[in-house]
């Protein structure tokens, strides 16, 4: 198996656990957990995670020029971006926040022509127009009129449109530090500061749950978020960074949508009309044309 069959695996499964967890982390805020405590938990165990993987491989010696690009990353990534979904959700609906991050592709895209040279291509374009109209198409026919637990849904809806352009801003600042460094390396360091980054906003709400009553169905969703939604879905995105364009690895975002409503529908929790079929189409056949592989496209 190739390099790009891979990379596109990993950015496929990162999207996967981001689409599911819309809604699994949604039902326990801020019952079990608040959102902003939800976040010291995903970093701080995000952070352990990669130290202890770090044990296995080579020290690496970050460059002094490249100290800036890691603090930003982290800032956008591991921060702002977390902080603000998070919280988007929580007052928000696990549909509204899927089809809200089909906007990073698009901000991508323009990040990616200033500041990496990117080279857009034809093919790349429509894919991304063919693909950002299936979501809308989403969003659209979206009736959110009779959700539960959304006591805020424009502020919500704002606060995950911060994080997809925080989110965006992340792929495109990391992406020349694959070239250079171990992921784990990168990975480590950024969670680390991390923590500095969000503990005085969020250990006031981590301190305040009930660790000794949580119930098992509280417990497996936030194990889902530490090592599926934080330590998986970084990993996989970053090792997808070596080998895909950032614009590529954006688009992936398109099936976010998609992927939450199926669950939904799984767990009984919305219906599947033909206007999610069409949109899903749209969707699948958009993220196609994105990351299909053409000779004048430019990677770097």
């Amino acid at each position: 198996m190739n390099n790009r069959i891979l990379a596109l695996l990993a950015a496929f499964s990162a999207t996967t656990i981001y689409g599911l967890n819309h809604t699994i982390a949604k039902v326990i805020m801020p019952h079990y957990i608040g959102a902003f405590g939800f976040i010291m938990l995903r970093v701080v165990g995000a952070a352990i995670l990669f130290w202890m993987l770090s044990l296995f491989i080579p020290n690496e010696k970050i460059e002094r020029k490249d100290y800036y690009r890691i603090f930003f990353g982290a800032l956008l990534g591991m921060c702002i971006n977390m902080l603000m979904f998070f919280k988007g959700l929580q007052l928000s609906t696990p549909i509204n926040s899927g089809v809200i991050v089909t906007l990073t592709p698009i901000i991508i895209l323009i990040l990616s022509a200033f500041f990496l040279k990117e080279k857009l291509t034809k093919m790349k374009l429509l894919g991304i127009i063919i693909g950002f109209s299936g979501a809308l198409l989403l969003i659209l026919s979206g009736n959110t009129s009779q959700v539960v637990n959304a006591p805020n849904v424009t502020l919500g809806n704002s606060m995950m449109l911060i994080n997809s352009i925080c989110y965006g801003s992340y792929l495109v600042i990391v992406k020349p530090l694959t070239k250079k460094y171990n992921i784990i390396t990168l990975m480590k360091w950024m969670f680390l500061l991390g923590i500095f980054m969000t503990s005085p906003i969020t250990y006031s709400e981590f301190s305040e749950v009930s660790w000794n009553i949580l119930p098992f169905e509280a417990i497996w969703r936030m194990a889902f978020v530490i090592i599926g939604t934080t330590f998986l879905t970084y990993l996989f995105n970053v090792y997808a960074l070596k080998t895909l364009s950032a614009t590529t690895i954006g688009a992936f975002t398109y099936l976010q949508p998609l992927i939450t409503i199926l669950y939904a529908v799984i767990t009984g929790n919305d219906i599947l009309d033909g206007i999610k079929i069409s949109a899903c189409l749209l969707v699948f056949f958009g993220v196609y044309l994105v990351s299909k592989k053409v000779k004048t496209e430019n990677l770097t």
